[in-house]
């Protein structure tokens, strides 16, 4: 066991920290009067607000301490998820999605399923979303208790339901609201905590050009080395990287999931809901260069003997998730160590407080309200609500104990969005730009889907299959790994779920024009008029072009 030596002072940020954000609980409690209060901030949000809290729900622990780990293990091929696993999809969102949520006035992305499709389609989506936040907090979970047990020294058990605790208390008491305002104020603290460190790294090892002369070409290149899956440390082709990554599952997350699309649809307006994720965009690649180079800082180092530095092992198993908190025992002093942790403790948090507040939302709007208790006030929902976020976060210990069993969590992370997402971005797609996808269409192409996703995964995990018959071998290689089954089992089930839905929809009965209207492509009002009134450079789509532009560029250098 290592543990982070903590000062007085460090001691002191911590608890100050944690005072800080239970206050802010507590404060916006009085704020929050109604379900709209508590489930959607009361949708008067500046564009800003939006973007830095959508961001901030995505920088939780997974993101940037699971990530930093995957750095070591794949190398810059890491970089791959705050790239063509993020950038497209998130612009898509805000230039073409969005106006389709926003404007339908709907509460969460089953209430948009079941205006476009059917209630079967609504409750088995917000079904799938329940299962999908509590194994992902569950995630969040085991990662905060590991950085507890591991660094402070602290009992597993006792970190795990400590930190449950805590997100209980300061979510259930107003919900969306003191969950945006607390992940902005944690947003700027992650960054103080992480962006010292490739830096300090850099000096470290003697500059950028030390990565690309201790490394070898699978681990310092971006696509060369992905026309063969055995020249790259991840084992994954151009195919998997983009059918898999850069679209059934970047689209599935960024499109679909409403953990992060919620601070959106907080917005006080069309232009600021569709701003959120481009402004988000901008803050991805700059995560992505800080998180993936601390990465490669630490895969320098480990490849030098003398350099001292090691990851930790656990039961013979190497633990990629301790780059990051051993790297900052390595760099930061004393008072410094105090921010280090306490970012590291904001980065669960930002990602839990996200879960709960998506969590009860889809639990009360789209099962409570949608199948228990159709007749429900407003103050029953908000009461639901509340005892939602506390039931969650109890649902969310077995899901830290599942977690904690697996080899990867980032790997698991995968999987569970392969399986619970990529089948649900097939229909929603297919039912926003295609009127003739009908109801049944729609709710049989995610069932079928789904259980296809969830056969191969279980198939594999029993070793009823292998991972080569899930990816495709281009080859003749026969290089397999699990991250790349991960992406593969997202293309199967999206094309599966796909193809379901338009041949079902062949045979069944479509909804009618004035049915659909304002929810399919080429039947909504004209969602443009109020940018009409604004300059080229404040349009949503001169920004979105801006990042696309940048994107392209950051591919081409790292080649």
């Amino acid at each position: 066991m290592v543990s982070i030596p903590l000062t007085l002072f460090d001691w002191g940020i911590l608890i100050i920290y944690f005072c800080f954000i239970a206050w802010i609980g507590f404060y916006l409690k009085r704020f929050t009067k109604t379900d709209d209060d508590f489930f959607l901030a009361g949708r008067r949000n500046s564009m800003w607000v939006c973007g830095i809290a959508f961001m901030s729900a995505n920088m939780g622990s997974m993101e940037v301490i699971g990530y930093a780990g995957q750095s070591v293990k794949y190398g810059l091929y890491a970089a791959h998820f705050y790239l063509i696993g993020a950038i497209p999809a998130m612009l898509f969102l805000g230039v073409f999605m969005m106006p389709f949520y926003y404007h339908s006035k709907i509460k969460s992305i089953p209430g948009y399923l079941k205006a476009r499709f059917n209630e079967g389609a609504r409750v088995f989506n917000a079904a799938m979303f329940v299962v999908n936040m509590i194994l992902v907090s569950g995630i969040a979970l085991y990662l905060q208790a590991l950085i507890f047990h591991t660094f402070l020294g602290w009992n597993w058990d006792l970190s795990i339901w400590l930190s449950a605790a805590f997100v209980a208390l300061y979510v259930t008491l107003s919900g969306l609201l003191s969950a945006m305002f607390t992940e902005i104020i944690q947003f700027f603290l992650i960054w103080a905590g992480i962006m010292i460190l490739p830096i300090l790294g850099l000096i470290d090892i003697g500059g950028p050009a030390e990565i690309s002369k201790n490394l070898s070409q699978a681990y310092t290149t971006l696509w060369s080395t992905s026309g063969n899956p055995q020249n790259n440390a991840m084992y994954v082709t151009w195919g998997g990287l983009i059918l898999g990554l850069g679209f059934a599952i970047a689209f599935g997350y960024w499109t679909t999931d409403f953990l992060i699309i919620q601070r959106a649809f907080s917005a006080k307006d069309l232009r600021s809901a569709r701003m959120t994720p481009i402004i988000g965009s901008y803050f991805k690649l700059l995560l992505g260069f800080v998180v993936v180079g601390t990465g490669m800082i630490a895969l320098v180092l480990m490849n030098n003997p003398s350099s001292g530095f090691s990851l930790l092992v656990e039961n013979g198993k190497v633990n990629y998730d301790s780059v990051m908190p051993l790297l900052m025992k390595r760099y930061f002093t004393p008072g410094l160590i105090g921010v280090g942790v306490t970012s590291l403790v904001a980065m669960f948090m930002a990602g839990m407080a996200g879960n709960m507040s998506s969590f009860n939302a889809v639990w009360t709007y789209d099962i409570y309200h949608s199948v228990i208790n159709k007749k429900a006030s407003n103050e029953k929902l908000l009461q639901v609500g509340r005892i939602a976020t506390v039931a969650g976060i109890i649902l969310s210990v077995v899901g830290a104990y599942i977690a904690r069993s697996m080899p990867s969590v980032i790997d698991y992370l995968q999987a569970i969005t392969s399986m619970f997402l990529a089948p649900s971005v097939a229909v929603i797609l297919l039912g926003m730009f295609w009127k003739w996808i009908t109801p049944k269409g729609g709710l049989w192409g995610m069932l079928i889907g789904t259980f296809l996703a969830v056969g191969l995964f279980l198939a594999q995990e029993f070793g009823w299959i292998s991972v080569g018959a899930i990816v495709p071998d281009f080859n003749g290689t026969n290089a397999q790994s699990y991250m790349a089954a991960n992406l593969w089992r997202a293309v199967w089930a999206w094309l599966i779920a796909a193809g379901s839905a338009i041949v079902i929809s062949l045979f069944t009965i479509k909804k009618t024009d004035e049915e659909l209207t304002g929810f399919v492509h080429g039947l909504v009002e004209k969602i443009d008029v109020e940018e009409e009134k604004i300059g080229f450079f404040q349009k949503p789509s001169f920004w979105a072009t801006v990042t696309l532009i940048i994107f392209v560029i950051i591919n081409l250098l790292l080649w």
